[in-house]
């Protein structure tokens, strides 16, 4: 040990992790103090009687911060607006969820004058990164303690093993053991037969999906959409202006209950290993490509192209918890500068999860029907098109030339 740990902060969930660390902290650290802190960033019923069981379990304290509007509006719409998505299926829900709320637990823990700061993540997974990162950038002489890296429970049976015997109350059994991560952007499910990739999801079998339903399950008539959007952000639904966090309250309802946004991947970690997950994105997966469909009128080819390029690499820097960086702020400010035109409406058709595109206008627009049109036109000389395809292609012509001449030799 470093130093003596008289007091320590936990990020606290009130899952099977965070709830068998407060008693393992105390039995280890001499007894220590042990404030838990909960960020809310949209789990809903998660943390109901979360303070009851944080105090019954050990802790001398709870914090439940409220994070809903700062996650939509300074993590989701920046990365929404960059059309960031990792290994082009996994729309982040868990990754940018990390960095504020560690962020949130620094400062308490330097409000409460805690020794360290602890976190319940696994040392195979990816938060164990995004957490202590933001912790580095936050607080960078804090210690972290991270059981899962030094305690000697091996698995999560083992894990129940030490709850029972300390009676702890959990909200799990051995056979519904998903782990899951839940949020107001997603909601994930690992383990248990997920784990094998040749396992289909269970999608229709009752309780599996929370945030919706199977698109098998879905309607049989489609609903219709209109998203409008100011600058890249969201700002309206069928007309009606609504707060950020609101608006993705309705899309995932409305994503939900059309089967939107169901993903399962088989993604590479940073930590090095292939992991397979079944996520739940409803109005996200609607957001998304909602923008997209709007920025394909509102932005020049060449701005496009580099966004799309850039996309990858800010996908990266959040799924690996680098949000707190110079770099992810320069390529904010760059995505920022490109959204200064991305204003309008998307009109989309949802149906047995599917996303069908019905129309999208802007103010902005850069698409010209007069230009564009099969019809005859006054704007378009159709023999400028000689000459440009003749310099367009002088490499391949030199080249095909100079091989046949070297050929006869």
């Amino acid at each position: 040990m470093a130093k003596e740990i008289k007091k320590v902060v936990l990020a606290y969930s009130g899952g099977l992790d965070t709830s068998i660390i407060i008693p393992w902290l105390k039995e280890n650290y001499n007894n220590c103090e042990v404030i838990a802190v909960s960020g809310d960033v949209g789990q809903g019923t998660e943390l109901e009687g979360l303070e009851e069981k944080a105090i019954k379990t050990g802790a001398s304290k709870l914090y439940i911060e409220d994070l809903n509007k700062e996650f939509v509006e300074e993590f989701i719409f920046p990365t929404v607006k960059a059309q960031a998505v990792y290994e082009g299926r996994y729309l982040l829900g868990t990754s940018f969820a990390r960095p504020i709320i560690a962020k949130r637990i620094v400062e308490i823990a330097k409000k409460e004058g805690a020794d360290a700061i602890c976190h319940g993540c696994t040392g195979k997974g990816n938060d164990q990164v995004r957490f202590e990162l933001t912790i580095k950038a936050f607080a960078p002489e804090m210690e972290i303690i991270a059981p899962w890296r030094i305690w000697d429970i091996k698995s999560r049976d083992e894990e129940i093993d030490y709850a029972e015997a300390h009676n702890i109350p959990l909200k799990i059994n051995r056979e519904t053991n998903y782990s899951k991560d839940k949020n107001l952007w997603h909601l994930s499910h690992e383990g248990l037969d997920l784990e094998d990739p040749a396992n289909e999801p269970q999608y229709e079998k009752p309780g599996f999906l929370e945030l919706g339903v199977s698109p098998i399950q879905a309607p049989d008539k489609p609903t219709y959409v209109t998203i409008h959007f100011e600058k890249g952000i969201p700002t309206a639904i069928d007309g009606k202006e609504l707060d950020s966090v609101s608006l993705i309250k309705k899309l995932n309802e409305l994503g939900g209950a059309n089967g939107i946004g169901l993903a399962d991947i088989v993604e590479n970690r940073l930590v090095g290993m292939k992991s397979r997950g079944v996520y739940e994105t409803p109005g996200g997966t609607i957001l998304y490509h909602a923008h997209e469909v709007l920025e394909t009128i509102t932005l020049d080819k060449a701005t496009q192209r580099m966004k799309q390029k850039l996309a990858i690499d800010f996908a990266d820097i959040v799924y690996n918890g680098q949000w707190y960086t110079p770099l992810r702020e320069a390529l904010s400010a760059f995505v920022d500068k490109t959204q200064e035109t991305v204003t309008g409406d998307v009109k989309l058709k949802l149906y047995k999860g599917n996303i069908i595109n019905a129309g999208v206008t802007s103010p902005y627009t850069l698409y010209d029907e007069e230009v564009a049109t099969f019809d005859e036109d006054h704007v378009y000389d159709q023999k400028d098109s000689a000459g440009f395809i003749n310099l367009f292609g002088l490499p391949i012509k030199v080249k095909a030339m100079l091989d046949a001449k070297r050929n006869n030799k």
